[in-house]
């Protein structure tokens, strides 16, 4: 399989503070991979560079054949190819979900409002929100908000999605409604890399899982090393959870 997404001893710092120390993985078409650790341990750092957000100090990161550790990078370009959704939903709140959706399409793509109408709908349709289409972000619930915001991302038809803790802000009930969108682009064959912190989730739906821990990749393998950790960290950190 090629590979979307590609770190090679990739370095972070923050001042003085080491966060990312020579990661190393790779992240292959179709593939979802989770990356878990405790607050602190890089893994939405690592998940930033690949959208540049974050820049890093040394090695190399290559996404969608964009050299992202390269200065001269078309970051327009790499981010239609990249899709990123945070823990807040970062909706304009005096847009309606559609303006919400087509900004950036009709922006970057130029496309015209009739298409831009549909492409709502059809992206819309895939987070179960097709009756929200002129709705404003204030009469949404908070999963409701995060779904349209997935589905701004993939109104761009990105061929990676990051999410980023994308249900930390949300109750248990509206966090079952935005992990089953994910789940259903998973299944669909979406190339994802995501941080999250609900371990049955990332058990069910990852091919892989990478547990960092202080700015390394202490452990990795399938849903397997989340019921049979091997080091004493992931033990820790994985407690009875599952």
């Amino acid at each position: 399989m090629s590979h979307i997404v590609s770190f090679k001893d990739v370095h972070k710092s923050f001042g003085t503070l080491s966060v990312l120390k020579g990661l190393n993985f790779d992240v292959a078409k179709g593939e979802v991979v989770a990356l878990i650790g405790r607050s602190g341990s890089g893994k939405s750092t690592a998940l930033r560079c690949v959208d540049r957000l974050e820049v890093i100090d040394r090695g190399e990161i290559s996404v969608c054949g964009h050299r992202v550790s390269d200065p001269k990078i078309n970051l327009r370009r790499l981010r239609q190819d990249v899709g990123i959704v945070f823990q807040s939903y970062n909706l304009f709140p005096h847009l309606t979900v559609e303006q919400n959706i087509t900004l950036a399409p009709r922006w970057v793509k130029k496309i015209d409002r009739n298409k831009a109408r549909n492409l709502a709908q059809e992206v819309l349709a895939q987070v179960g929100l097709e009756e929200k289409i002129d709705y404003y972000p204030e009469q949404l619930s908070g999963g409701q908000q995060q779904r349209v915001a997935i589905a701004r991302s993939l109104a761009m038809r990105p061929q990676v999605m990051l999410f980023d803790e994308v249900t930390s802000a949300l109750d248990p009930e509206l966090t079952g409604e935005v992990l089953k969108v994910i789940e259903d682009l998973a299944r669909k064959g979406m190339t994802m890399l995501l941080v999250t912190h609900e371990m049955a989730f990332a058990a069910r739906v990852a091919n892989r899982i990478i547990f960092m821990h202080q700015g390394q990749i202490h452990e990795t393998g399938t849903s397997e090393i989340l019921r049979n950790p091997s080091t004493a960290e992931l033990r820790s950190f994985v407690g009875t959870g599952l």
